[in-house]
């Protein structure tokens, strides 16, 4: 797989320069997400532009990865503008699946969902001190 990385504290930007999602690429992705787990990151964005097709070992591995994602309350986002592969990958049913259509709308989305889930653990804090103190 042809690639080039970089990585920030919130995520990890993927720059594929692969034509199809297919082959070994689904393998070596998976491969290198798993390596991205491992180092913290739960924030993974795909720039799949020069990507024309995926294929089922490819839909599978990025349902996969998103489930990760989602699992660690990250966030997979993929980037492409190609109508056909998006129309595609839709009908894949890959749940809670997030494309977009620039790596600046990516990041924003990994930005929103950091904020949403430090909203979240805050809100949660906060109930729990409210409801033990109700108890007491």
């Amino acid at each position: 797989m042809t690639y080039t990385i970089e990585k920030n504290e919130q995520y990890a930007l993927i720059r594929l320069a692969e034509s199809a999602f297919e082959g070994e690429v689904p393998t070596d992705f998976e491969a290198l997400s798993r390596v991205l787990f491992r180092e913290g990151y739960s924030n993974i964005i795909v720039d799949m532009d020069p990507v024309q097709s995926v294929d089922p070992a490819g839909v599978s591995t990025i349902r996969k990865v998103n489930r990760q994602c989602t699992n660690e309350v990250g966030l997979l986002v993929l980037v492409t503008q190609n109508d056909d592969l998006i129309e595609f990958l839709d009908k894949a049913g890959i749940s809670d699946m997030t494309i977009l259509p620039t790596v600046e709308e990516a990041i924003d989305a990994v930005f929103m969902n950091e904020l949403e889930n430090d909203f979240r653990s805050e809100s949660d804090d906060e109930y729990d001190a409210g409801g033990s103190l109700g108890r007491d």
